[in-house]
């Protein structure tokens, strides 16, 4: 049974390039464009990942991961950034708010599944 992700950005075609990345590589991707959105849908289904922007409208990625973090459902699964949020005091943020992970966009395929593979294999 394949890996189930959850990416979560309002750029339509950075989830695109996520999306077609990750299902090459065989997982089964889901995609919000916006943290309420991705929390509502994280909240119908026991995601592997959960893979979010940090500038969105309504809800950011740290906000996101923070919410659902204090859910017993997603209190230990892996969620990375995916941000072109670079600095060393919004990487600590993420650290705080429990991120398992930093990328920086614009992002290498690869080295997206690198990572995705590394923490959910």
């Amino acid at each position: 049974m394949a890996k189930k992700i959850l990416t979560v950005d309002d750029s339509a075609s950075i989830r695109q390039m996520v999306v077609f990345t990750l299902k090459s590589a065989g997982y089964d991707v889901f995609e919000a464009s916006d943290g309420n959105l991705g929390v509502q849908q994280a909240k119908k289904m026991q995601v592997d990942l959960i893979l979010t922007d940090q500038n969105m409208p309504g809800m950011d990625g740290l906000t996101l991961i923070k919410t659902l973090r204090a859910t017993p459902q997603y209190k230990s699964t892996p969620m990375l950034m995916l941000t072109t949020e670079s600095s060393d005091a919004m990487k600590m943020q993420g650290k705080s708010a429990g991120a398992t992970g930093w990328l920086v966009k614009p992002f290498d395929p690869q080295k997206l599944l690198e990572v995705v593979r590394k923490v959910i294999g």
